[in-house]
């Protein structure tokens, strides 16, 4: 049994007066995954059995359609490009492929046909199917509860994990027919629809969605910008689902849009909070800041309901209690930044150049040099440093080495 094109057949111009049975399938909506071919009768032909297809009939393919043969529960047929062809049950099995299909969809197949028997005996038992090859959009998803995600900020040295939630749409098409037919929908009558396994895609897709959090937000990327990251977060997902999805049903995911990321409120008020902390550590910001919470302050203190001479005694009392001077603060961040220090091996003379002022000694390639990186302030004495910078309290540690 094999099917041949009907453009290679002598008799096509009288195609429509030789055909025994006509099977074809309407176009396919989204919703539809598969349907069982529909059969018109010409008057030549004496088969009344829905379920065999006399040698001679016609069986039509359109665009984003692969159609199947199915004996004895077994595709023996298989054919993706559009157009007629004449079905025949003397010749071996064919592949039309349409090039649309791998080299492991016709290999898959081949191996199916060679354990199907020829053995001469009659059908008891044939149908044709219609499988959706279009690209199966508009499926939608959210998480039920909270993924986690690990927020990383190399700015200020911030790795914590928050808990967000992810909307968005999907869309898969199915890339291998007969692995969907076989392991999917196999047998079924009239039409077979998506939303028979919606619901276990889904579920699967929001099982990996934490993994392939895991994968994102390894390579830095906040959960603010996930949307314009759709594409490493989709390969994520496939690399998660390929073998669920690809391997065991033929179906590939295609695209997934993020609608919405948004993580708990505490969760974000705690990232803004130490976010906004972490400029103060620029002593000009910091000073800012203290000038215009001061600004805010004295005008407050002038509307005091008890007197503008007792709200600027209040505001005097907290001023001195802070401590703060914020011209200090503009000075350190004003302050040309130092030069980093050695110290010399030979004689122990604190050095700024390339050579020992005191020996001549030339200066360590090697030796590590510091300077705070907050406010440029230079140790005395490189080998004994303190754990705070005296000047602005910054901790020392490797970012303040400079070489």
């Amino acid at each position: 049994m094999g099917l041949i094109s009907a453009a290679l057949s002598a008799a096509t111009s009288t195609l429509s007066q030789q055909w025994k049975e006509y099977f074809y399938c309407d176009a396919m909506p989204y919703d539809v995954l598969a349907v069982q071919g529909k059969k018109r009768q010409s008057g030549i032909s004496s088969n009344r059995d829905d379920n065999i297809i006399s040698s001679g009939s016609v069986i039509a393919v359109a665009d984003g359609q692969c159609m199947l043969i199915v004996d004895q529960g077994k595709v023996v047929e298989f054919c993706a490009e559009p157009g007629e062809f004449i079905y025949d049950s003397s010749t071996e099995p064919s592949f039309f492929g349409g090039g649309s299909f791998g080299d492991n969809v016709k290999e898959m197949f081949l191996h199916m046909g060679q354990s199907f028997t020829f053995g001469g005996e009659t059908p008891k038992d044939q149908r044709v199917y219609y499988i959706n090859t279009k690209e199966i959009i508009g499926n939608k998803y959210g998480t039920p509860a909270k993924v986690p995600f690990l927020v990383i900020d190399p700015n200020i040295n911030l790795r914590m994990n928050v808990n967000v939630s992810c909307f968005g749409e999907y869309s898969y098409k199915i890339t291998n027919p007969v692995l969907f037919y076989t392991n999917v929908c196999n047998n079924f009558s009239g039409t077979f629809t998506r939303d028979k396994i919606d619901g276990q895609l889904k579920s699967e897709l929001l099982s990996a969605l934490q993994p392939a959090f895991a994968k994102v937000s390894a390579q830095g990327i906040e959960y603010s910008q996930l949307p314009g990251f759709t594409t490493q977060f989709g390969d994520a997902l496939k690399t998660e689902l390929s073998q669920k999805w690809g391997e065991y049903r033929g179906i590939e995911l295609v695209n997934i849009g993020v609608s919405s990321i948004k993580a708990d409120e505490a969760d974000e008020a705690m990232i803004k909070e130490l976010q906004r902390n972490a400029v103060f550590k620029d002593p000009s910001m910091a000073a800012a800041q203290w000038v215009g919470a001061t600004s805010n302050a004295i005008q407050d203190a002038a509307k005091n309901e008890g007197g503008a001479t007792v709200g600027f005694m209040g505001y005097n009392m907290v001023n001195q209690a802070a401590g703060v001077n914020p011209t200090a603060l503009y000075n350190m961040g004003t302050a040309p930044a130092q030069p980093a220090g050695w110290k010399c091996t030979k004689c122990g003379t604190l050095n700024q150049g390339k050579f020992c002022t005191n020996c001549g000694t030339a200066k360590p390639e090697d030796a590590p040099q510091y300077k705070c990186n907050n406010c440029g302030w230079v140790p005395s004495d490189p080998n004994n440093l303190p754990k705070f910078c005296p000047n602005c309290g910054d901790p020392f540690n490797e970012e303040d080495i400079v070489r």
